[in-house]
């Protein structure tokens, strides 16, 4: 059922006006999921989160194009920020980190200069079922705008094969 605003009618009794409808479009919000399962340990896994250098090459980044320039404090309450330049322009995703809790847990803000406003995104590390010694990564993205969810999603899943193409070559 809408809201209606009472109004008077010049006898003074009460009448129910229809709403007006919105100009501004409704927001609609999305938790994206993705996972990867990888043969190498937790340990290397998480690191390859924190490590700038490591970082720098698949996180944000693609196998042609890693960041230009990666700042990272890795502590709960920590920043970091990654920028790719390209086409006389840049690309820049900064966040902060709201737990590490090393090797199974990472959760941090994220905003970029090309997308959606602040959102929040969760990686839990566990030991993986189906290879011995190696581990799942299992990443929720929450609060992305609809319209941007099946992007979001893409991007995880390659970047999330690009550090297993990097953790492979290391």
């Amino acid at each position: 059922m809408e809201l209606a605003v009472l109004t008077r009618r010049s006898t003074g009794a009460p009448v129910i006006a229809p709403k007006r409808p919105s100009r501004l479009p409704a927001r609609r919000y999305a938790a994206v999921r993705v996972s990867e399962t990888f043969q190498a340990s937790p340990e290397r896994v998480f690191d390859a989160w924190l490590d700038p250098e490591l970082a720098g090459r698949w996180l944000f980044a693609t196998a042609s194009r890693p960041a230009t320039s990666v700042t990272i404090d890795a502590r709960a309450g920590g920043a970091f920020r990654f920028v790719d330049r390209n086409d006389g322009g840049h690309l820049e995703h900064t966040g902060v980190y709201l737990e590490v809790i090393r090797p199974w847990r990472l959760a941090f803000t994220l905003s970029a200069n090309d997308g959606p406003a602040m959102t929040r995104v969760l990686a839990e590390i566990v030991p993986s079922r189906a290879r011995k010694g190696g581990c799942e990564l299992i990443l929720a993205h929450e609060d992305v705008p609809g319209q941007f969810a099946e992007r979001v999603e893409a991007r995880w899943t390659g970047m999330l094969y690009g550090l297993g193409l990097m953790l492979n070559r290391a």
